[in-house]
């Protein structure tokens, strides 16, 4: 994929499945088992209401199937393949919604551009056609992720950190590698710790290599689990931190516990930079929701952004005794302010109720902004948090390892215990703190909806006969 592309969502096609009405079935039973097409609601017969076709459940565990061509009923209930029955009673609900005209037949959905020219070649096979139809007006088109179809992949895994917040609408960026880079970052930030760092990465290997058999589910977060190490280890690193203060390794910057104003203050200005970059990608998707006007007055856009930046210019300004700075800052924030204001106040409906309601919401606006700055102080919080407990493990050891008898043996059993519940209690607290501040100050940036998932249609179609026995689950 051309990085271009990997910014978006992927490029979806609006189709119609055309075919003789005596091919129709063929030709589904080959976009079933292709999934790469989401079918659209169509008409029902006999005046029943269109509807998506009804999903139907595996039974004894088995999932639907299709033969290549049309089989006879009578016979697949008699060979007992309800695998087969049920996938073929998918294909005739498909049907059934087909939209028809004379002896021709068609099935509108949607597919990923990229696999129209296999799917069309396929079907071709069976005289059926696969048709470009134009994106309408006002329809927004399903989203699928670029790697969410194949959770196995290096992007795929990294999906799900956006896939949980909710579907990215189709006109918006996809945020998966800028995400997925902050929140590494951040966790590192409150997790610093090189020895602690070294641990995930042994976990990630484990993961990767699939030892001791986890969860499919488990296995695939392993990028997740190996940036965090990585990270963790670079700050601590930075801290001088190896399973605590121990001196293993020296310290390239500060102490966390030496130095908290310097950490607290480098947590904020970081945070301050991730909100800029998340305000940037926001007037993107404000612009390509509904354009210049949604870009310009939408608090996630460039008012909302002006009041942000215009505030930190003020602050900087007055700060660093550059009267300059402070004026133009000021007067961006006010242009902001004017800009937000008019857009709350349209769409209140304007009058004096309208105003009070968009003063109401300027002025949320402004202590959000701020509230949303200050939060990210939780990095140097939590990061205290974590040297502290790592140094109260280390000289509990080190206190115990001077004496002699059986106190080197509890130092070993305290230095042991003390890391593992220093390491999950802290790797939990940072995992969800880092997740906390991934959707509630940067995701409320990006974006403003949520769009909708795509849905492929699949069932898997085997050559095997309708004599064949029927596995039994």
């Amino acid at each position: 994929m051309r990085w271009p592309e990997s910014l978006w969502p992927v490029r979806m096609a609006r189709v119609a499945v055309v075919a003789p009405a005596g091919s129709l079935r063929d030709a589904l039973a080959r976009v079933a088992d292709a999934g790469v097409v989401e079918p659209e609601p169509g008409p029902r017969p006999h005046g029943r209401p269109g509807g998506a076709a009804r999903p139907l459940p595996g039974a004894g565990g088995l999932e639907p199937a299709v033969l290549p061509f049309a089989p006879d009923p009578r016979r697949l209930a008699e060979r007992n393949r309800p695998d087969l029955v049920e996938g073929e009673a998918q294909v005739r609900e498909r049907a059934d919604a087909a939209v028809r005209k004379g002896h021709v037949a068609a099935v509108v959905g949607w597919m990923p551009r990229a696999a129209h020219a296999a799917l069309a070649a396929r079907l071709a096979e069976v005289g059926a056609a696969l048709v470009r139809l134009p994106h309408p007006r006002g329809v927004e088109a399903p989203t699928l992720l670029a790697g969410e179809d194949r959770r196995d992949s290096l992007r795929g895994s990294l999906v799900p950190l956006v896939a949980t917040y909710g579907p990215v609408p189709y006109a918006d960026l996809d945020p998966t590698p800028l995400a997925s880079a902050a929140y590494v970052l951040m966790f590192g930030i409150m997790f610093g710790d090189a020895g602690h760092g070294l641990m995930l990465v042994a976990a990630a290997a484990a993961l990767a290599a699939g030892w001791p058999r986890p969860p499919a589910r488990w296995r695939r977060a392993w990028p997740f689990v190996l940036g965090a190490g990585i990270a963790a280890t670079a700050f601590g690193v930075l801290y001088g931190e190896f399973f605590g203060p121990t001196g293993v390794v020296p310290r390239l910057w500060l102490s966390p516990l030496d130095s908290p104003v310097e950490l607290m203050v480098f947590a904020v200005g970081l945070g301050t930079a991730l909100l800029a970059g998340a305000y940037a990608l926001g007037i993107v998707n404000r612009w390509r929701e509904g354009g210049w006007s949604a870009a310009l007055y939408e608090p996630s856009g460039i008012s909302g952004a002006s009041v942000f930046l215009g505030s930190g210019a003020l602050a900087a300004g007055f700060y660093f005794h550059r009267p300059v700075a402070a004026v133009a800052g000021g007067a961006l924030a006010v242009l902001g302010l004017v800009l937000a204001f008019t857009g709350f106040l349209a769409r209140a409906g304007g009058g004096g109720t309208g105003a009070v309601e968009a003063v109401v919401e300027l002025f949320d606006l402004v202590v959000r902004l701020g509230a949303n700055v200050v939060s990210f102080a939780r990095l140097a919080a939590f990061g205290l948090t974590h040297a502290a407990l790592a140094a109260v493990v280390w000289t509990g050891t080190a206190a115990l390892w001077r004496h002699g008898g059986v106190m080197p043996v509890l130092a070993v059993v305290l230095f042991v215990l003390g890391t593992a519940v220093t390491f999950a209690l802290e790797a939990l607290v940072a995992g969800v703190q880092a997740l906390r501040l991934e959707y509630y100050e940067l995701f409320s940036r990006l974006f403003n909806a949520q769009g909708r998932p795509f849905r492929p249609w699949h069932i898997r179609m085997t050559a095997e006969e309708v004599d064949a026995a029927c596995p039994q689950a």
